[in-house]
């Protein structure tokens, strides 16, 4: 583990570990991000779901663990198939996964084709406007560097209807197409009984066994423990790599990856009967320690998890011992009901963890009022981020803004491309 030297004083007189602390110290928080325990969750996801090749979704900056140091572990692991929701975020990891398949869920617009090739990355088509403006691209420049067809089987989102997925099959069936996958998305992956599920697998096999020599992918990370039948030859995990329990009504297969810690900033003692926060919603019963801690909404702890005189909020691990949350969480700071622990157990600048050490994100989540993806998601800028494991060291980072893109050449056209049979009107 390295800091970056941007951050850290130089000092001939500190040790690196000095160097390290005096890093995390300007900041309120410090994410840390397991790589080897996302490889783990991969690797039990790629075994489930054998022979079918296991990809990884690293969508929004991989779920709020940093896309392009997640791509690049996996990569290493063995993953070769990649999803990111925008052709920005491709760009963003394409250098992590420089030979990796790459595709982009969120569909193709005109006159992005050269974005798209530059990098080298496939888009996920999802309507025939769209399979027509790649094809015109396709047939102008031959370009041949794949894309994927989305087929709607109940989640009304995006997808070609059943009706169209029919109608552009002799098209694809014809050859020369560059179509390299053929997928959808299950509604209610995460409920076993739901009906739901057998209705959008017959849907999705009855039309995809259709697409000749095309590799097919319906299982998201709740779909891989559907069984066999839902896995076909490529799935598809997001939330479940980064820790979230794909098996809601089950124990959680997967190894927690996260594990965020907010610093103490001030302590101290209120007698029963004063308030705590904004609207002064949380009352004192006895003379109460309070523990303030760098950290609030801003940073992605959700307003929700405050607490008030009626209602228990979120819990914080302080010295090894759970402790509530007292009063509202505001923007920047949370108040901590320290008073059962040992005296000088919590001090001024000691760090309480807030996910990590039995506090799940699924646990987080039900405080919070949503699920786990929204919490990992949500989880703000100010932290330091660590990374440990996935067999290398990533340096301690801040993160920054991506920069602006480069507007690319567009790739040389081929002289005389011969036209393929029309699309479906």
């Amino acid at each position: 583990m390295a800091s970056d030297t941007k951050m850290t004083p130089q000092s001939g007189l500190l040790s690196a570990e000095a160097n390290q602390a005096a890093a995390l110290a300007a900041f309120g928080g410090v994410l840390t991000v397991d790589l080897d325990a996302i490889i783990a969750n991969w690797r039990k996801l790629e075994k489930t779901a054998v022979p079918a090749e296991c990809s990884a979704v690293i969508k929004a900056d991989a779920y709020g663990c940093g896309a392009a140091q997640v791509a690049r572990a996996l990569n290493k692991a063995g993953c070769k198939t990649f999803f990111v929701a925008t052709i920005e975020e491709a760009r963003n990891v394409r250098g992590a996964v420089p030979e990796a398949a790459l595709y982009v869920l969120g569909g193709y617009f005109q006159n992005t084709g050269e974005h798209y090739a530059k990098i080298n990355c496939r888009p996920v088509i999802g309507d025939l406007n769209e399979l027509a403006e790649w094809d015109v691209f396709c047939r102008r420049t031959g370009w041949s560097g794949g894309a994927a067809i989305h087929i709607d089987t109940g989640m009304n989102r995006l997808g070609l209807t059943l009706s169209e997925a029919q109608a552009i099959i002799p098209r694809i069936n014809a050859g020369d197409h560059g179509i390299t996958l053929v997928m959808s998305h299950l509604v209610s992956a995460e409920q076993l009984n739901s009906q739901i599920n057998a209705k959008q697998l017959a849907a999705f096999r009855g039309i995809a066994s259709e697409f000749s020599g095309v590799p097919a992918a319906l299982a998201n990370s709740s779909g891989i423990f559907l069984g066999a039948p839902f896995q076909f030859d490529l799935v598809r995990p997001g939330a479940a790599l980064y820790g979230v329990n794909p098996t809601p009504e089950a124990d959680n297969p997967m190894q927690p990856v996260v594990d965020l810690k907010a610093r103490i900033v001030q302590t101290r003692t209120i007698e029963r009967g004063e308030t705590v926060g904004y609207g002064g919603t949380w009352t004192a019963r006895r003379p109460t320690k309070l523990a303030i801690i760098a950290v609030g909404y801003a940073d992605g702890y959700f307003r929700a998890a405050s607490s008030n005189d009626g209602t228990r909020g979120a819990e914080v691990i302080v010295a090894g011992k759970r402790c509530p949350v007292a009063g509202r969480v505001s923007m920047d700071l949370i108040a901590i009901d320290i008073t059962d622990l040992p005296p000088n157990a919590a001090r001024r600048g000691h760090m309480v963890t807030l996910l990590g050490e039995g506090i799940t994100v699924d646990e987080l989540a039900h405080h919070f009022g949503t699920i786990g993806y929204e919490v990992l998601t949500s989880l703000g800028h100010r932290y330091a981020r660590v990374y440990k494991g996935g067999n290398a060291v990533e340096p301690l980072t801040k993160p920054e803004p991506a920069p602006a893109a480069e507007q690319p050449p567009a790739p040389p056209p081929i002289e005389q491309p011969t036209a393929p049979p029309p699309l479906p009107s």
